[in-house]
């Protein structure tokens, strides 16, 4: 089943047939000038007065604020938790420590990709009971698929564990280099954070979940506040000298730029994570001959894969004309063969070069293999490059 893009896109979904949502800042956006789209059932920002160009340069250089209320947050509870979610996912969740934070996706009984989402066990001081803490593992879902991801979660695990759904919060992504000096502002003990971790701080009167991560390439955080206190943080960080706002606009060149998939685009239901490019997501103890391998749904499919079977492969593509390459743009050979389709691309506006990915046969994924995209019936030269486009800038410590 096909599903809606759920990370942020430039384009807006389809007409929608229900009353769009509004995040807790839409007020906000509104009074900053943002132009308004419909986006997996919310009404986003798509961009601000000084556009999209301006905004990806000045997250890339100062500090950019990005509203990303639209996904969804879920506590897991219990002490079994941890080891029902594996059940769910390849990534070793058990071996998680306090204040640690891991990519991970949703597989089904193919070995395609559900969705993918990020897992933080929050310090136990952190994790609280069902009212004021973080729970046992703390979830961030994409937006397009949250509710089918809570229904999935609940109906799986949903007797080993407590799932606890939080539409009463709100998350903002402070994005940049120098985020951290903006933040800290706020509370010096953020600076303690490195990439893929997270706590709990008191920014401006109220209790939130940091998280030193992001959808850009670049360091910085998300933040997971009450929706009650969220203007007032998003203000907050907008009154300092560092911080713009930023849109869905921006967020999609910023992501792309840094190698990163969108779901409903690059990956899907069809793709498995192999073919996507994600097996460095699977730790060994999941693997084939690991202390906990298997176990989750679509196994069989998922270890054919690492162990070579996969026929495709997710590559970066960079064009060697000035000229856009879009989603949707066929991939072929010298001879005008089929070899793929783009599933993500753009003008990069830092690498100042077309960028894209597309799914190609392994026979034509070595770096620098020459293939061509057909764009209004010409065929554009591009060459197969590594990913990322622009190089990540994460805070390691």
């Amino acid at each position: 089943m096909a599903k809606p893009p759920s990370k942020e896109s430039a384009l807006s979904d389809t007409a929608p047939t229900a009353p769009l949502q509004h995040t807790p800042l839409h007020d906000l956006h509104l009074r900053l000038g943002a132009r308004m789209v419909p986006f997996a059932g919310y009404a986003m920002p798509v961009q601000y007065p000084s556009g999209l160009m301006a905004e990806h340069k000045h997250c890339r250089e100062a500090a950019a604020l990005f509203d990303v209320s639209h996904m969804g947050q879920v506590k897991l509870f219990g002490v079994d938790a941890a080891a029902a979610l594996e059940t769910l996912v390849p990534m070793d969740i058990i071996g998680l420590g306090e204040g640690k934070q891991r990519y991970a996706f949703f597989t089904n009984t193919a070995g395609g990709l559900m969705d993918d989402l990020m897992v933080t066990r929050p310090a136990r001081a952190d994790a609280g009971d069902a009212e004021n803490g973080f729970g046992d593992l703390f979830l961030v879902v994409n937006a397009g698929c949250k509710d089918a991801d809570i229904r999935h979660l609940q109906t799986r695990i949903g007797r080993r564990c407590r799932v606890q759904p939080l539409p009463d919060r709100a998350l903002l992504a402070l994005q940049g280099p120098q985020a951290v000096a903006a933040l800290a502002r706020l509370n010096p003990a953020v600076t303690q954070l490195v990439f893929m971790t997270g706590g709990a701080f008191d920014l401006v009167g109220s209790r939130c979940f940091v998280t030193r991560s992001g959808y850009t390439g670049e360091d910085g955080f998300e933040i997971s506040v009450p929706a009650s206190h969220a203007e007032a943080l998003a203000e907050a960080l907008l009154a300092q000298p560092e911080v713009k706002p930023a849109g869905l606009g921006a967020r999609d060149t910023l992501r792309l730029e840094a190698g990163l998939c969108l779901y409903g685009h690059d990956i899907n239901e069809q793709t498995s994570p192999v073919e996507a490019g994600l097996s460095w997501a699977i730790q060994k103890v999941r693997r084939p001959g690991g202390a906990r391998e298997g176990g989750y749904l679509g196994t069989p499919v998922v270890e054919r894969h690492l162990s070579g079977s996969a026929a495709r492969k997710r590559v970066g593509l960079l064009g060697q004309e000035r000229v856009p390459v879009r989603e949707g743009c066929a991939i072929v050979d010298a001879a005008g063969t089929p070899l793929g389709t783009v599933t993500s691309g753009t003008l990069g506006p830092s690498v100042n070069q077309p960028v894209a990915m597309a799914y190609l046969p392994l026979t034509h994924t070595a770096p620098q293999t020459l293939v061509y995209a057909e764009v209004r019936g010409k065929r554009l030269p591009m060459h197969v490059v590594p990913m990322p486009f622009h190089p990540h800038r994460y805070h390691r410590g």
